[in-house]
C-alpha cells in the first residue's frame, strides 16, 4: 500500500523520469477490478489525457500527483502500484491503467487490493481522503512539532489504542499499517497500548520515533516490501513486516507475534512491547 516512504518515492522518480514526456495513447482495463475507484468515468480519461505533458510529481500524504499540461491533474492513492517501462520491453497482460508517451515508452497502473485512479481538471479535486492530505502538515516537516502531535492525544478517546492513533482515520495522513510497525517497536511500544496511558516519556518518544522512522524510510527509497516506479523493493529493511515476523526479535531474540487487529496484522515482541498499566 502507498505510504508517506513510498509516496515521495515515487514522486521524485516521476519528476526525474517522467518529467517533459508527452501521452499519445490511453488504454482502460485489461482486467476489471471492483475496487479499483475513478473518480469519474475511466473510458473518458483519454479524451482527458491523450496529448497532455507530464510537468511535474508531487507527493504528499497516501496520494502522488501527475501535474499535467492544460491544467490537467493526475493522481493516484492506497493500493496503486505504478510501474515505468522502456520501449522494448513487454506489456503485462493485466491492468487497471496504461498511458504510452512519445517515445514508445509507457506506464502501467495496477492495484493490489484497493485503489484510487483520478484525472481532475483545473485542479478540482473532489475526494475528502486526498483533501485530508494535501493540506495536512507531513510528520517530515519541521512544522510538525510535538505540539502538533500532542493534538492527537487530545482528541483520544479512552479505548483508543497505539495503532489506532497512527494508522486508522488518517490522523497522520501517509502513515498506514505498514510503517506503524516499525515506528511502534523503534518506541517500544505495543500496538494495543492505550495512548491514553502513555506517560510524557512514552510520548516524546514515539513522536521521535515517527519522525526517524519514516525519515530512515525515505532516505533508503522506500520499504522492501514495496516496489517502486522501476520495480524495485525500497533498500528500507523492515524490521517487523509480512516478510520478517517470523525472525527472531532483532532485540531479545524472542518470538516475534502475528495477530489480525483494526482491520489488518499487526507484529509485535511482546518482551520489548509491553503493554502498561
Amino acid at each position: 500500500m502507498l505510504e508517506l516512504p513510498e509516496v515521495l518515492t515515487l514522486s521524485k522518480q516521476i519528476n526525474h523520469v517522467l518529467a517533459g514526456k508527452t501521452i499519445t495513447q490511453v488504454f482502460n482495463a485489461t482486467k476489471p477490478h471492483k475496487f479499483t475507484f475513478y473518480n469519474s468515468d475511466p473510458l473518458q480519461y483519454g479524451k482527458l489525457l491523450v496529448g497532455k505533458t507530464i510537468l511535474s510529481s508531487k507527493g504528499f500524504g497516501m496520494f502522488v500527483d501527475f501535474n499535467l499540461s492544460d491544467n490537467v491533474t493526475m493522481n493516484i492513492g492506497d493500493g496503486v502500484i505504478v510501474r515505468y517501462y522502456k520501449p522494448d520491453d513487454k506489456i503485462p497482460a493485466n491492468y487497471q491503467l496504461l498511458l504510452t508517451f512519445a517515445d514508445e515508452s509507457f506506464l502501467v497502473f495496477t492495484v493490489a487490493m484497493y485503489g484510487f485512479i483520478n484525472v481532475y481538471l483545473n485542479d478540482v479535486i473532489d475526494n475528502k481522503y486526498y483533501k485530508i492530505s494535501r493540506d495536512s502538515i507531513s510528520p517530515l516537516s519541521g512544522d510538525y512539532t510535538e505540539e502538533q502531535f500532542d493534538k492527537l492525544f487530545a482528541e483520544a478517546k479512552n479505548t483508543l489504542t497505539a495503532k489506532a492513533l497512527l494508522a486508522t482515520e488518517q490522523r497522520i495522513p501517509g502513515v498506514g499499517n505498514g510503517v506503524t510497525q516499525d515506528i511502534l517497536f523503534n518506541a517500544s511500544i505495543h500496538p494495543k497500548q492505550k495512548v491514553l496511558k502513555l506517560s510524557d516519556a512514552q510520548k516524546e518518544i514515539l513522536f521521535r520515533s515517527l519522525k526517524d522512522t519514516l525519515m530512515d524510510m525515505v532516505f533508503e527509497g522506500g520499504r522492501d516490501t514495496q516496489p517502486d516506479l522501476y520495480g524495485n523493493y525500497g533498500g528500507y529493511k523492515t524490521i517487523l513486516s509480512a516478510k520478517t515476523w517470523k525472525n527472531p526479535c532483532p532485540c531479545c531474540g524472542g518470538m516475534v507475534v502475528k495477530e489480525a487487529y483494526l482491520g489488518g496484522s499487526v507484529y509485535y515482541c511482546p518482551q520489548c512491547q509491553k503493554i502498561g498499566e
